[in-house]
């Protein structure tokens, strides 16, 4: 017997809270090259611009923008605009949940990084 998953959100009461993402589903987040580079640079610098920033990486806007929507969904960064010369102007900053994220998925790394050393066969 199958279950339509679909099927059964929908049916779900109101008010029903969809269950949090896990760790898994947030360091994947955090993993892609682009998303793990904007943290990594607010991490450093207070704020970054959105020009900064698609200079940093080398992106196009449609790229940058799309990764910095992801992790502003995710609560990862805040995006003030405003306007400067009568140009539009974004402003990024990392919040302290970004900050928790990145050093949890950089802990991550760094005991697959160890582990790796520890076991690997020397060659």
């Amino acid at each position: 017997m199958s279950i339509n998953v679909k099927a059964r959100r929908r049916d779900a009461p109101r008010g029903h809270k969809r269950p949090e993402p896990d760790d898994a589903s947030l360091e994947r987040l955090v993993y892609e090259r682009v998303r793990l580079g904007i943290m990594s640079a607010l991490a450093v610098r207070e704020e970054l611009t959105f020009n900064e920033l698609k200079d940093l990486f080398e992106v196009s806007d449609g790229n940058l923008s799309a990764h910095a929507r992801k992790l502003e969904a995710a609560k990862y960064v805040t995006c003030s605009k405003s306007f400067e010369a009568r140009r539009p102007k974004s402003v990024y900053r990392l919040t302290p949940l970004g900050r928790t994220a990145l050093h949890r998925y950089l802990d991550h790394v760094e005991a697959v990084i160890k582990a790796t050393r520890r076991y690997a066969p020397s060659g």
